[in-house]
């Protein structure tokens, strides 16, 4: 006998797989469509999206991101919020010292070594760029606890340039829409850059990861209130009742 349900609970999410009817169904749309129109609804419901790490400058944005690594946006705003009224130019930065650093972000994981990265980078801005950012990826990734996606970040974020940079939810959200297949972030983001139209590529990052943090999430996605459902191809979805009708959703979609 199937147990009652609790009085006043929310009904079960049904699994729904592929090969489900109606409007469940996968779109038949090529490829080239089907991801132009994933793009524009992203881009009528939220036209401007934005980061969500707090920072007033291209030095308080990189080392934002560098701390952000393995840790929460919420959790590194937290500990910024006092280290930039401190240190917000490489110069101050340098005169907080390592163990001056290691006391603002000390909440957040992987400290100490961030702080000595913090501290290198920004004697390595002083040394070798006159103290400023560089607009350059060659020159970013030069620069200590830096990586390709720092790079990107602070490349699109900082200084508006097309790039994508690819975490767990863009990774995540590339493979459940298929537009991009891979092993590596490095192969997702070349596959993302072939497939997604120039018009739409200064705000797809952050589009991407949106919607995987607050719709297309790993254990759980919200397929219930997707404005791309019917455009996706994943056989992981979730629905409570019917589908989503597309119409009603497009000032939902990082609600």
């Amino acid at each position: 006998m199937p147990k009652a349900a609790r009085p006043g609970a929310s009904p079960p999410r049904a699994r729904l797989v592929a090969k489900t009817g109606g409007s469940r169904r996968r779109s038949a749309l090529p490829l080239p469509e089907r991801v132009e129109g994933i793009f524009r609804r992203f881009a009528a419901a939220n036209p401007e999206p934005k980061g969500e790490l707090d920072y007033h400058s291209p030095f308080t944005l990189l080392i934002a991101v560098v701390l952000s690594a393995q840790a929460t946006d919420a959790g590194v705003n937290k500990a910024t919020r006092a280290l930039f009224r401190a240190a917000s130019t490489p110069r101050q930065m340098l005169a907080l010292g390592e163990s001056g650093v290691q006391g603002y972000i000390k909440t957040i994981g992987l400290y100490r070594n961030k702080a000595k990265n913090v501290i290198a980078l920004s004697q390595k801005l002083l040394d070798e760029h006159g103290g400023e950012v560089p607009h350059d990826r060659v020159a970013l990734e030069a620069l200590p606890g830096v990586g390709r996606k720092t790079a990107n970040v602070v490349l699109n974020t900082a200084f508006g340039e097309p790039t994508l940079a690819v975490d767990t939810h863009v990774f995540r959200v590339a493979h459940r829409l298929q537009l991009a297949g891979g092993k590596t972030p490095l192969e997702v983001e070349m596959g993302l850059l072939k497939v997604i139209p120039e018009k739409f590529m200064r705000h797809a990052h952050h589009w991407l990861i949106l919607h995987g943090r607050y719709i297309c999430q790993a254990r759980r996605p919200r397929c219930d209130v997707c404005i791309v459902s019917d455009l996706c191809h994943s056989a992981d979805k979730w629905f409570e009742g019917p589908p989503p009708r597309v119409a009603s959703q497009q000032g939902k979609a990082q609600a």
